[in-house]
Parts: C-alpha cells; sequence; structure tokens
C-alpha cells in the first residue's frame, strides 16, 4: 500500500513591497539635505552643478531639483557683472563732460599765466623769466643768472623770493602735476662739486623745487625733477648769447585733459 506524500505547507513570506517606497523615500531626504547644504555655501556654480546632477539622476533633469526654480543663473550672474561694468562705464566722463573740464582747465592755465606774466612785469624780470601755453603744458623758464652763480647750485639768497612766489602761484590749483627741470650749455664743467653737467642740471632742479615746497600747501607727491644737461639746447650753444639762453631752469605745469585734436595758441 502506498504511502500519501504528505505536502509540507510553506510559510507565507511577509508582504515587502514597501521597501521601494521607502527606499525612495530615503533617497529623496538624502537629496533634499544635499541641496539644503548645497545652498548654505557661497559657491552658485558648485551648487548648479550638484542639482543637475540630482534631477538628472532622480526625474530626468526636471522636478524639485531644477536650478531655475530657486538660485540665479550663470546667465544672471553674467548680467549683474554686465550692469557693474555699465555702471562704471557710465561714471567715466563722456566727450562732452571732457570738452567742459578741458574749457576749464584752459582757463585755470590762462589765469596762471597771467599772474606769472603780471608777476614778472612788475619785478622787471623780462630778460630772465618767461611763459608759454601749449597744448601739454604751462611753462615757465627762468635764466640760470635769475638763480644760480656759475658753476653752482645753490639758488642765491636774493633769488628764493622768486620761487616763493611761484609757489604761491602754484597753490591755487594744487592738483597739477609740476616738473622742475635743468639745463646748461655744452661747455664741461670740472670743479670739485659736479663732474658733469648732468649732476650740475639735476642738482639745479632740485634745488629750486626744495624752495617750491616749503609751501605746505602744495603736494610734495605732484612733484618731480630731471636734470637734461646740454642736451636739450634751445639755442646755438656757438655763441655766448645762445649759451646763456641755454642754462636755464623750466617748471612744467601738466595738463590732465590733453587732446590730439585740440587746437589752442601757444601764447607766449
Amino acid at each position: 500500500m502506498s504511502k500519501k506524500t504528505k505536502h509540507e505547507e510553506h510559510e507565507e513570506h511577509a508582504d515587502e513591497s514597501w521597501l521601494l517606497p521607502y527606499s525612495d523615500l530615503m533617497t529623496l531626504l538624502v537629496a533634499l539635505f544635499l541641496v539644503l547644504y548645497a545652498m548654505s555655501a557661497t559657491d552658485a556654480k558648485k551648487f548648479e552643478e550638484m542639482a543637475q546632477a540630482f534631477s538628472s539622476a532622480l526625474n530626468g533633469g526636471s522636478g524639485v531639483l531644477d536650478y531655475s526654480s530657486g538660485t540665479p543663473k550663470d546667465s544672471n550672474l553674467d548680467n549683474g557683472r554686465a550692469n557693474k561694468m555699465n555702471s562704471v562705464v557710465d561714471k567715466s566722463p563722456g566727450e562732452s563732460d571732457l570738452a567742459k573740464l578741458r574749457l576749464k582747465e584752459q582757463e585755470e592755465l590762462e589765469k596762471l599765466k597771467k599772474q606769472f606774466d603780471q608777476y614778472i612785469k612788475n619785478n622787471g624780470l623780462t630778460n630772465l623769466l618767461s611763459t608759454k601755453l601749449n597744448q601739454s603744458q604751462l611753462l615757465i623758464t627762468i635764466s640760470d643768472n635769475a638763480l644760480f652763480a656759475s658753476g653752482q647750485a645753490r639758488v642765491k639768497p636774493e633769488s628764493q623770493q622768486l620761487a616763493r612766489s611761484i609757489s604761491q602761484m602754484l597753490q591755487q590749483f594744487p592738483d597739477y602735476e609740476v616738473v622742475v627741470q635743468g639745463y646748461t650749455d655744452n661747455i664741461p664743467i670740472s670743479n670739485s662739486e659736479y663732474s658733469s653737467n648732468w649732476d650740475l642740471s639735476a642738482n639745479r632742479a632740485l634745488q629750486f623745487m626744495k624752495i617750491l615746497l616749503i609751501n605746505p600747501y602744495l603736494n610734495p607727491e605732484k612733484f618731480s625733477v630731471i636734470g637734461y644737461g646740454e642736451y636739450h639746447p634751445i639755442a646755438s650753444n656757438a655763441t655766448a648769447a645762445g649759451r646763456a639762453k641755454n642754462r636755464r631752469v623750466e617748471v612744467s605745469i601738466l595738463r590732465k585733459y590733453q587732446s590730439d585734436t585740440q587746437t589752442m595758441p601757444a601764447n607766449k
């Protein structure tokens, strides 16, 4: 007699369908915390890359992590930078503003030239000093006889008042750059103090500038000196009169607003 096979009852498995939405929920929570962390950082570019990566992985590039929903894009940042650049450009003077500034500067330098010319006339210095206004500067030329003994750079005591008077006129317009330049003739100098005309011309310019800057209303940052020696003559060194013209100190008040197309008379 055959035995009946007894089938063992299988234990029913518990329903595990809840695991799928649970794992999705955990993934979303992790993504949420990462997004919140990224939003607290200052690097917008890194946040955008992270947001786009999670959006693409979770829902095909669109959804709650879509970068366009909350944080400005690079185009917006670029527009912000462009607006800042435009604001800087807007603050720079336009052509009409430059024309006004040049006109004001011309009026100031003409006024200063008239004051120098009047001082020269009142003190009988027409043979020793001259002024010239051109497109680049107001130039004051002073003969070395008005300032120095032969072969020396120390300003004569009786000539120091000239430097002080010039400084008082310059203080009315303290924003201009001023260059003091020294020149000599081509006769070589040979004494115990100076070995060349370079040294003599540079020291003459320096000593004259020092007297100008005794005036506390002048800004030393605006001043500089140059020694040209014998190499920039304005007359022939073949005659005594020409050499006397070449030995000079020049004070240049430089224009701030020059223009190549600007035509201005060279006042003498």
